[in-house]
Order: C-alpha cells, then structure tokens, then sequence
C-alpha cells in the first residue's frame, strides 16, 4: 500500500465532526466490532473494523496486542496499551491531536486498542505540508517530545477534510529512555509558546499522584514511563525551549 494511502488507513474515517466526542467513545468502547480489512503493511496486525450499536456506528482501526511483533526493547503487548495511552495524554494537554481510543479487552482478534478512523487526504501528510501548515506543527512537535515517541515518520502526521492536523500511530512510545526519532525538528531551539508551556504545566499537575491522568495511565504504562515522562514535562518547562536532534539516531526509517 502507497504510504500515502496508508496515512488515510491508519486512523480516519467517519469525520469526528458527526459524533460528538463522548457518544464516539462510547461507541468505540462498548459497541460490537466486526472486521472489514486487514492492513497487508508493517510489521504488526492491524484491522479495519465497523463498530455499531444502537448508539451509533463509526469506522475504527483495531490493533490486537497479540499480532503484535516483539521488539527487543519495549515489553511484549504493550503497544496497544501505548496507543491508548498517547490519546489520553494528548486529551489532557487539551491539543486535540489523537483520535478517540479505547483499549478493548474484547476484540475479535483479543484485546487491543481501537481508534477512531477519520477521512484524510491521502496526499496531505508532513512531507506534502505547505509552509503554513508546518507552522500549526509545534504542539505536535512538543507531544512528540514529551511521549518520547521512536517512531514519528512524516505519513504519521496528516490533515483531514477540515484541515486539522492529526497525528497516528503511537505503538513505540513512552519507553523511559530517550528515544526520541522524528521528521518534526522545524523548531528546534525556539522558544515554546507561553499558551504551550502552560499546557505542560498543567499535564505534570495530573501527571503527579494522585493526578487523574496518572491514574488512567496505571495499567497502560510502567510506573518508571510515568516517571520518565514527568521529567520529560519538567525539563521543558526548565528549558523553555525545542530541543535539537540527537543524542543518538533522531529520524525514523524510513522516513515516509
């Protein structure tokens, strides 16, 4: 599949616009799944599924944990846990930057993470950006940092019909030691907005126990992950500023 088309497939589908928010995570949480297709790319097993009830119907993409590939240094099945876990954070930033996800322990295929599927334009993804789009990326930038994410190719970051900006696939993050790999280093050394910074802020609040997001990340993540993201929130809020490439491999391969 054309990364292109696999930037579409990864997370859209029906507009979030036509569902409010709650009654789009009620769905994806308790409404029944029933596979449609299986994404033939990557490494890991990843479906896309329609989930209806009487409350309503939505697309999602469902990823098992158990098609989930090892990986030498992240603990087995526990990426679905980290997908889940990269929505709840971006929900507390308050940015809006990950689609509705749910951890489902039900799912066809056993337990896994589905999300919410929203149309995208296919040829809308970082590496097509004009100037101004890649100008809306800082708050992008800065998640990224503060989830420590490995993986940020540039077909993960796209815009859907309405233009807003979307990041996808947050499998490889949160491992307590740095290894931040991605396209976004736009910014790098610039000052963080005054609005951002005080977003952070506010995340180490909930952050800290007995903090609501902390209490929802029990069970996603190790407690040192918290702790290490913590810090991540701290030493931003200390620097005030974009961190540089490096140390280490700082871009994802490959890079689309």
């Amino acid at each position: 599949m054309p990364q292109a088309q696999r930037a579409q497939a990864l997370s859209r589908g029906r507009e979030l616009g036509q569902l409010p928010r709650e009654q789009a995570l009620g769905i994806l949480a308790g409404c029944g799944i029933t596979l449609t297709g299986q994404f033939a790319w990557g490494s890991n097993y990843t479906f896309l599924a329609r989930v209806s009830c009487e409350q309503g119907e939505l697309q999602a993409v469902y990823k098992p944990a158990e098609g989930e590939q090892p990986l030498w240094d992240f603990p087995r099945k526990s990426l679905a846990g980290r997908e889940v876990a990269a929505y709840l954070t971006s929900e507390a930033l308050g940015w809006d930057l990950v689609p509705p996800t749910v951890l489902r322990p039900d799912g066809p295929a056993g337990g896994g993470s589905l999300q919410l599927y929203v149309d995208a334009d296919p040829e809308k993804h970082y590496f097509s950006f004009e100037p101004e789009d890649k100008q809306r990326l800082r708050p992008a930038a800065l998640f990224d940092v503060l989830i420590n994410n490995a993986d940020r190719k540039g077909g993960h970051v796209i815009l859907d019909d309405h233009g807003h900006v979307w990041l996808i696939d947050h499998g490889i993050c949160f491992h307590r030691e740095y290894k931040l790999r991605t396209v976004i280093w736009d910014f790098q050394e610039q000052a963080i907005p005054e609005d951002l910074m005080r977003d952070v802020k506010r995340l180490r609040g909930q952050l800290e126990p007995p903090g609501p997001l902390h209490k929802e990340l029990q069970g996603l993540l190790s407690p040192p992950e918290i702790e290490a993201m913590d810090r991540r929130a701290g030493q931003l809020l200390q620097e005030a500023r974009f961190p540089s490439p490096g140390p280490g491999r700082p871009y994802p391969w490959p890079l689309v």
